[in-house]
C-alpha cells in the first residue's frame, strides 16, 4: 500500500488557487518587472531594483482588499520596520561607512598591495574564495564575511584589471559555504532544531554535498584566475594602514557581534588616518557621510521587499505554497524534492534563509517522518536549500550588500556564482541516488 500524503490541515486553513495566486502575484509583478525585463533588454542596469519593488509594493497594498486601506499600510509598515529590518539596516550604514573610510584613507589600497607582495595576482580569485569559506564558517555569517571581504575583492579586481563581479561572486559563494555549514550559523541552528537532531550529525550529511560542490567551484576560479595576466602594483607598502582591515578580519573571526566589529573598525581607521596620514576630523566624517549615503538604495530596497513580503505572507501566499507544493508526494526521492522545493520556495517570498527553515521545518519533519527520511538529512536538506536560493536571490541582504559595497548591479554577480549551481548539482545528485528505505 502506497503511503498517502502527509495531512497538512493542522498546519493552517485550506486556501483557494485564486486566493493563493493573487496573494503571490506581487513576487510576479516584480519577477517580471526586473528579472524578464532586464534579461529580454540584456542589460541589468537599466530597470532599478527600487522600481521594480516600489510597483510590487504598490500592487500588493492594492489587491489586500480584506482590510481598509490605513490597515494593509501598517501591515506593510510593520514588516518593513521589524527589529530584523532594522538591525540588517543597521549592519548596511556601518558597513557603507567603514568602506568609504578605509578606501578614502588608503587602507584598503594598502592591504591589496601588501596581499599582491606575496602572493600572484593568479591566485587572487581562488584565495579569495578560500578565505569566504573560512572566514565564514568560523563566524557562521555570510554578511559579515561580505562586510569583511568584498571591498578588499573589489580593489584586487580594480588593480589588476580583472573583472569586479566575478571576484565579488566568488566572496558570496564562499560567504553561503560558512552560512550552510557552520556550527554556530543561524541556518544550522534553526535547521537542527526543527528537526530535532544533533549539529553533528547535519554537519556530517553536509559534509557529503557542500565538500564535492566547493572543489569544483575552487577549480573553476582558479583556472579563471590563471588566465590572467598582471603584475602587483609598485606603490609605497604602508603596513600601519592596514592595522583597521585586519581587526575587522580577526574580529569577526573571534565571533563578535558584526555591529561591534564595524564600529571598532571605523573608530581604529580614523584614529590611524589622523595620526599617520594627517586627516582633519571634518575630513574623515565626510568619508563617513559619503559611505553612508551610498548605501541610501539598499536601505530602500531593503525596506520596500520586507513589506511587500509582510504582505506575501499575511493574505496567506506563503500557506498556499506549503498546501500546494505538498499535496501529491509519492516516495521517499517525492518527499525530499517537495522539501528542498518548499524551503527555496519560501525563501523567494521571504528572502530570509533562516526565517524559511523556520517557516518549513515543522511540515518538512512531518513529511520525513512519514517516509523514514532521516533527521540529519532533512536538516541538510532544509540548511543546503535555503542558501542555494538566498545566494541566487538579486535582492537578498547578502547579494544587496555585495554589490552596493562594490557599486554593482544586483544581477552582474549571477553569471559567476559557481557554488550555488554547483551545490544544487550535488543536492540534486543526493536526492537520484537516494534509496527506496530512505537511509
Amino acid at each position: 500500500m502506497k503511503p498517502q500524503s502527509p495531512d497538512i490541515s493542522s498546519f493552517d486553513r485550506q486556501i483557494s488557487v485564486r486566493q493563493g495566486l493573487l496573494a503571490l502575484s506581487p513576487m510576479f509583478v516584480f519577477l517580471v518587472l526586473y528579472l524578464v525585463v532586464s534579461l529580454i533588454i540584456g542589460d541589468f542596469y537599466k530597470m532599478p531594483l527600487s522600481v521594480a519593488f516600489i510597483a510590487a509594493s504598490v500592487w500588493a497594498v492594492i489587491i489586500d482588499r480584506r482590510k481598509p486601506l490605513a490597515d494593509r499600510i501598517e501591515t506593510f509598515s510593520k514588516a518593513a520596520g521589524s527589529s530584523n529590518i532594522i538591525y540588517m539596516i543597521w549592519i548596511f550604514i556601518l558597513a557603507g561607512a567603514f568602506a568609504s573610510l578605509a578606501k578614502e584613507t588608503g587602507a584598503i589600497e594598502a592591504t591589496v598591495t601588501a596581499t599582491l607582495h606575496f602572493l600572484p595576482y593568479q591566485l587572487m580569485l581562488p584565495g579569495l574564495f578560500l578565505a569566504a569559506c573560512f572566514i565564514s564558517l568560523s563566524i557562521g555569517t555570510s554578511v559579515g564575511t561580505v562586510v569583511a571581504l568584498v571591498p578588499l575583492a573589489v580593489d584586487l579586481a580594480s588593480s589588476g584589471g580583472g573583472d569586479v563581479a566575478m571576484f565579488v561572486a566568488a566572496v558570496l559563494g564562499g560567504a553561503f559555504f560558512g552560512d550552510n555549514l557552520s556550527f554556530i550559523s543561524d541556518t544550522t541552528i534553526a535547521a537542527t532544531r526543527t528537526q530535532s537532531v544533533a549539529m553533528n550529525a547535519k554537519f556530517k550529511a553536509n559534509l557529503k554535498i557542500v565538500v564535492p560542490a566547493a572543489l569544483v567551484s575552487l577549480a573553476i576560479y582558479a583556472v579563471l584566475g590563471s588566465q590572467v595576466n598582471a603584475v602587483a602594483p609598485t606603490v609605497e607598502m604602508k603596513p600601519l594602514l592596514i592595522v583597521p582591515y585586519l581587526l575587522i578580519i580577526i574580529m569577526a573571526l573571534i565571533g563578535l557581534n558584526v555591529t561591534v566589529v564595524l564600529v571598532s573598525g571605523i573608530i581604529a581607521a580614523m584614529l590611524i588616518a589622523s595620526l599617520s596620514e594627517g586627516y582633519s576630523l571634518l575630513d574623515l566624517a565626510g568619508f563617513l557621510g559619503a559611505g553612508v549615503d551610498s548605501m541610501g538604495d539598499l536601505i530602500i530596497i531593503t525596506l520596500l521587499s520586507a513589506g511587500m513580503l509582510g504582505i506575501i505572507k499575511s493574505t496567506g501566499g506563503i500557506n498556499f505554497l506549503l498546501q500546494r507544493m505538498t499535496r501529491h508526494i509519492r516516495g521517499v526521492r517525492g518527499a525530499k524534492v517537495s522539501i528542498a522545493a518548499l524551503v527555496a520556495a519560501v525563501n523567494v517570498c521571504t528572502a530570509n534563509n533562516t526565517v524559511a527553515i523556520i517557516t518549513v521545518g515543522s511540515l518538512s519533519k512531518k513529511i520525513a517522518d512519514h517516509y523514514g527520511i532521516e533527521g540529519a538529512r532533512t536538516a541538510s536538506l532544509l540548511d543546503t536549500c535555503s542558501c542555494i536560493m538566498q545566494c541566487l536571490l538579486p535582492y537578498g541582504a547578502q547579494t544587496l550588500l555585495a554589490v552596493g559595497l562594490a557599486g554593482l548591479s544586483p544581477g552582474d554577480p549571477w553569471p559567476y556564482l559557481y557554488y550555488p549551481w554547483c551545490l544544487a548539482v550535488a543536492v540534486a545528485v543526493g536526492i537520484m541516488v537516494t534509496r527506496p528505505s530512505g537511509k
